[in-house]
C-alpha cells in the first residue's frame, strides 16, 4: 500500500520525542478495566499468563505488550477499554515472566519468541469461540506479531482478520545501536535494571547457566545483555544472530492478514532501518504511517491522558474496517 496520511497532531508541548515517551508512560492511567486471568500449561513446564476482559463477544482483540511491559500497562488498557466499548471481547498476552512472577525456566522471552504466540493463539481458538481475533502489538511485541504473521503467510488462522503493529523496531540490531547511544541512557538504564533484576534470579536458581552475577552487572546495553543472557539462553549463537533471525523487517514481504504498522520518525528507539516504505510499496496488505512526532508508544493527542489517543483511534478504525 501507499504510506498513508499522517493526521496525528500532537500538543506544541509534547512535540519533543523524549517528554512524548516518557510524559504518557509515567503520567497514564486507565481506571476500570478488571481482568480475568487465565494460566497456561506451556509444553516445557513453564506457564503463560493471559488477562482477559470479558464482554461475552465473538470478536476478540489480542494485545501483546511491549518490552518489560504487562496487561497493567496504560496503553494495554487503553486498546482494552476501547475495544470493550465497541462491544468486543480483549485479551492481554503477559510474556513470561512479565506477569508479577517468575517464570519457571531459565529461558524468559525475546523479540522474536513466536512460538509462544502460537502456542496461545491456538489455545484461545481452540477454547474460545470467536469467529474474529484481531491483534495489537506494541514495541517488542508488535515485532512479535509481525514476524509470526509473515513467518507463516498463508498458514495464519482464518480467524485472524487484521494486526496492528504500533513502535516497532523492526530492525533490531539498528534499535539495539539506536537505544545504546548517550542521548537514550534514561531508557536503557530503566530497561537494564528490570532485566538485571530478574536474570540475577534465574542466576541464582540456575547455578550451571555458567552467567555470573558479576558479567551480569556489567551489562552496559542491549549488545552487552543479548550477548550475555538473550541469545544463549535461547538457542541464538550471540546478539547479532538473534537479531537477525528475529527481526520482523525480513518477513514483511509474506504478510497475508490485513495489518497497519504506526512508527513515528522521531522514535528515540528506532534506527532508519525500521521504515519499511519499500515493504509497503510492495505488499498491499502491509499498511504504514510514519507520523513526523510520536515518540516511543506515546501520540498523546489530547489531555487529560486517560481520554483515547490518536495511536488507539487508528487501531481501533483499522480493526473495525476489516
Amino acid at each position: 500500500m501507499p504510506l498513508l496520511k499522517d493526521t496525528y497532531a500532537p500538543p506544541l508541548l509534547l512535540r519533543n520525542p523524549h517528554l512524548m515517551t516518557i510524559v504518557p508512560n509515567k503520567l497514564r492511567t486507565i481506571k476500570g478495566i478488571s481482568y480475568e486471568r487465565e494460566r497456561l500449561q506451556a509444553p516445557d513446564s513453564d506457564f503463560i499468563d493471559l488477562d482477559f476482559s470479558i464482554v461475552k463477544s465473538t470478536t476478540l482483540v489480542l494485545i501483546l505488550h511491549g518490552l518489560e511491559g504487562n496487561s497493567d500497562r496504560a496503553y494495554a488498557k487503553a486498546v482494552v477499554r476501547e475495544a470493550n466499548e465497541k462491544n468486543w471481547d480483549a485479551c492481554v498476552f503477559n510474556q513470561r515472566g512479565c506477569s508479577g512472577e517468575p517464570n519457571r525456566v531459565f529461558s524468559s522471552y525475546h523479540s522474536g519468541k513466536t512460538d509462544d504466540f502460537e502456542f496461545v493463539l491456538k489455545w484461545i481458538l481452540k477454547n474460545y469461540n470467536y469467529s474474529e481475533v484481531h491483534l495489537v502489538g506494541f514495541s517488542l511485541g508488535g515485532n512479535i506479531t509481525l514476524k509470526y504473521l509473515g513467518e507463516n503467510g498463508s498458514n495464519v488462522p482464518q480467524k485472524i482478520k487484521s494486526a496492528v503493529a504500533i513502535s516497532v523496531p523492526i530492525h533490531l540490531e539498528s534499535s539495539a545501536i539506536q537505544l545504546a547511544k548517550r542521548s537514550n541512557w534514561v531508557y536503557m538504564r530503566r530497561f537494564l535494571k528490570s532485566l538485571k533484576a530478574k536474570t540475577q534470579e534465574k542466576i541464582n536458581r540456575f547455578p550451571a547457566s555458567n552467567i555470573t552475577v558479576e558479567e551480569l552487572m556489567k551489562c552496559k546495553n542491549f549488545i552487552d545483555y543479548d550477548n550475555l543472557y538473550t541469545a544463549p539462553a535461547h538457542g541464538f549463537k550471540d546478539a547479532k544472530d538473534y537479531w537477525n533471525q528475529c527481526s520482523s523487517k525480513q518477513f514483511l514481504h509474506q504478510l497475508k492478514v490485513p495489518t497497519l504498522l504506526i512508527n513515528a520518525l522521531d522514535d528515540p528507539f528506532l534506527g532508519e532501518e525500521c521504515y519499511p516504505y519499500e515493504e509497503a510499496q510492495l505488499n498491499p496488505q502491509l499498511n504504514l504511517i510514519t507520523p513526523k512526532y510520536g515518540g516511543h508508544v506515546g501520540f498523546v493527542s489530547s489531555f487529560p491522558l486517560s481520554n483515547t489517543q490518536w495511536v488507539e483511534k487508528q487501531a481501533l478504525q483499522f480493526i473495525d474496517q476489516q
